[in-house]
């Protein structure tokens, strides 16, 4: 019964959602849909599944997105079914390539799944290449290496990252003539709060846009990387955004996709100072440390904090930069106590005078802010102090600017 309610959908690729809901409703032992919340809106027409078969035979719904217009902050639009300009099938303009995105910090304290940034210097690479031994159409990954926990990482592309992001873009470019070859460097460690699969899913994402003539916009190389997000951590852009496009991004709606991007002024200078401690700290497991309710007065003073980060990000104030990022009183509150010594570390970080400290994205990573890299440095040899004298972790330190490129190819 769990194969055949299935099999229908995996014909079809773009399903009604009320069929999925007939189909759910007579058999729902038979799926289990892990982000739920976009079956509440009942608007479109369509939604996009994706299935994994279990060993009992019965399928899980991995996925469930719209098919419904992109909307960008210049109020460009394309379609998630195919690119903008038209083109089917693009033959390859290079045998192979490489490309790299950098590290993000999402959340920036109060804007829990709709702000994030790009930081320099750390960051996944992907190499692309057209193999004739692959099956025309499709996607292998032939490597993966890297530093620690790269073991883990699945080769098939249908459970990897960059795997995932890759079979989307072919998908929405219509590939069909040949097949492409993935090696995944990792150079971000896993589970870190830095955006470790969307700096996978975006080189991979951008790599093989380039290979193939680069046809596909930015917003809808966001979308092919949300594909994979959402099956690996959930469905917000606030690291494939930044990942992709570089600098601050702000999402201003996930139904349908807006995102705008905050330019940070040239002249104005912001440090980083990532701290990131040897505990893995999965992001599913820190979302559901997350309060299925908040106070009025909580959701008041995040939304004004948020706001006042935006502004110091348009103004480049970055003093007010860092007490708003450090002022979240929903999210933190709850994630912080699951990350040794981070508490602590806050503390010293604020005390060996940084702007503002907290949780980058679901943690382990403190991230704390300065408009000075010496000064960073110093502030990040407390944040390690604590994190072994309050937490028994261990860390390592790195002070980045912000990456104002993004995801891009650095060689072919």
């Amino acid at each position: 019964m769990a194969a055949a309610l299935a099999g229908s959908f995996l014909s079809a690729g773009d399903v009604r959602l009320s069929s999925f809901q007939r189909c759910y409703a007579k058999k729902p032992e038979c799926f289990r849909v892990l982000d739920n919340e976009k079956l509440l809106s009942k608007s479109a027409a369509f939604y996009r599944v994706s299935f994994s078969a279990n060993k009992k035979g019965n399928f899980t719904v991995e996925t469930i997105y719209r098919s419904s217009p992109i909307r960008c902050s210049s109020k460009a639009q394309a379609t998630h079914s195919l690119s903008k300009s038209g083109v089917e099938d693009p033959s390859p303009v290079s045998t192979s390539l490489k490309a790299f995105a950098p590290a993000t910090v999402a959340n920036l304290g109060p804007g829990f799944d709709f702000l994030g940034c790009a930081v320099d210097g750390v960051g996944d690479y992907v190499t692309a290449s057209v193999e004739p031994h692959i099956r025309p159409g499709t996607v292998a990954i032939s490597a993966i290496t890297g530093g620690n926990g790269v073991s883990k990482l699945s080769k098939d592309p249908l459970w990897n990252c960059a795997g995932i992001a890759a079979i989307e873009v072919m998908r929405m470019l219509s590939v069909r003539s040949v097949g492409v070859s993935l090696h995944l460097h990792k150079g971000l460690p896993l589970g870190s709060g830095l955006g470790s699969s969307a700096a996978s899913a975006a080189a991979a994402a951008v790599a093989v846009n380039k290979l193939f003539g680069g046809h596909l916009s930015p917003l809808e190389l966001v979308l092919a990387c949300l594909v994979s997000e959402a099956k690996v951590s959930g469905y917000h852009a606030d690291n494939v955004g930044p990942a992709i496009m570089g600098g601050f991004v702000l999402i201003r709606s996930y139904n349908p996709l807006d995102i705008a991007r905050l330019d940070f002024p040239p002249d104005k200078e912001l440090f980083f100072v990532l701290v990131s401690p040897d505990f893995e700290a999965p992001t599913k497991k820190m979302r559901a440390a997350l309060p299925a309710s908040i106070d009025m007065k909580d959701h008041i003073f995040n939304s004004s904090q948020a706001a006042a980060l935006v502004s110091a990000v348009v103004l480049g104030d970055v003093k007010t930069l860092g007490s708003a990022l450090s002022s979240d009183v929903i999210v933190e509150p709850r994630r912080a106590p699951l990350i040794p010594g981070m508490v602590e570390v806050k503390r010293a970080a604020l005390q060996a005078g940084a702007f503002g400290c907290t949780i980058s994205g679901a943690g382990p990573t403190a991230v704390a802010v300065i408009d000075d890299e010496e000064k960073g440095k110093l502030i990040g040899e407390r944040m390690v102090e604590a994190f072994l004298s309050d937490g028994g972790l261990s860390s390592s330190m790195t002070v980045s600017r912000l990456d104002r490129v993004g995801a891009r190819v650095i060689s072919s």
